[in-house]
């Protein structure tokens, strides 16, 4: 996929994301949680999946506070998680919001910087699910629905490859990798059809998720991650179109 990045000076028009759905896997972490209010703020209905409830609580209280449309929580390990589990989060988008026009795909496990030989063989097949097959379950359940809207889009949160196919990185640097890869085959099966696909590359950012692999490093200084907010609302609204089956870079010098 093609690298760009965001238009200078573009800001969101307002309301550009007035009477669309997003779900937003992975919205108890720290990127997910800055696409569900990135996305609200835009004036989306979010629909906000993850594993831990009380995380999605609190994130859903913020988000009506705010003063936005009402979200919607839906618990899902996608560690556990089979087709039919995935089959039945679709089908509930479409019985309580009739629709869904757009996914971002941010749901992570990394639990460390570990040698290959040394990985544990288990958390290595977990790994391997949870940042790979388990999201490309949860998108394919959802395709049909998103078929129907008249301007879908998905966005696959990646990783910078250079940097995850370093030692150590294992399960999670390999499953990375393979996501990209599987972000450029779904972009290139939608060219003629209304699904746009975009890969979103953040910058370093102050998250739990790197904190684990670079424990030496001051996190206040790294950008939080609502800075991506402008990113998430360009590829989710019809600005975006601009970026089909691209990645769109915000790494310094990209």
């Amino acid at each position: 996929m093609q690298h760009v990045t965001l238009p200078p000076g573009w800001v969101a028009p307002a309301g550009s994301l007035r009477g669309r759905v997003v779900l937003v896997a992975g919205a108890a972490g720290g990127v997910g949680g800055a696409a569900a209010r990135a996305a609200a703020a835009a004036g989306a209905t979010v629909v906000l999946l993850g594993r831990r409830v009380k995380p999605l609580e609190r994130l859903y209280d913020e988000l009506v506070a705010a003063g936005g449309a009402q979200p919607a929580i839906y618990p899902l390990d996608l560690e556990g998680a089979t087709p039919e589990d995935h089959a039945m989060l679709a089908e509930r988008i479409e019985a309580e919001c009739g629709r869904l026009d757009g996914i971002v795909l941010a749901a992570a496990r990394f639990t460390g910087l570990i040698p290959l030989a040394q990985s544990e063989p288990l958390e290595f097949l977990r790994s391997i699910h949870v940042n790979l097959t388990a999201q490309w379950l949860l998108l394919q359940s959802c395709l049909p629905l998103l078929a129907r809207a008249d301007d879908p889009s998905v966005v696959f949160v990646l990783e910078d490859a250079a940097r995850v196919g370093k030692a150590y990185w294992g399960g999670y640097g390999v499953a990375r990798h393979a996501l990209a890869t599987l972000a450029t085959m779904l972009a290139s099966e939608s060219e003629n059809s209304p699904l746009r696909v975009h890969g979103l590359l953040p910058p370093p950012l102050r998250t739990a998720l790197r904190a684990r692999a670079y424990i030496a490093e001051d996190p206040t200084a790294l950008p939080a991650p609502d800075a991506l907010a402008p990113a998430i609302t360009y590829l989710l609204g019809p600005d975006g179109r601009e970026a089909r089956g691209c990645v769109l870079d915000l790494r310094t010098g990209a």
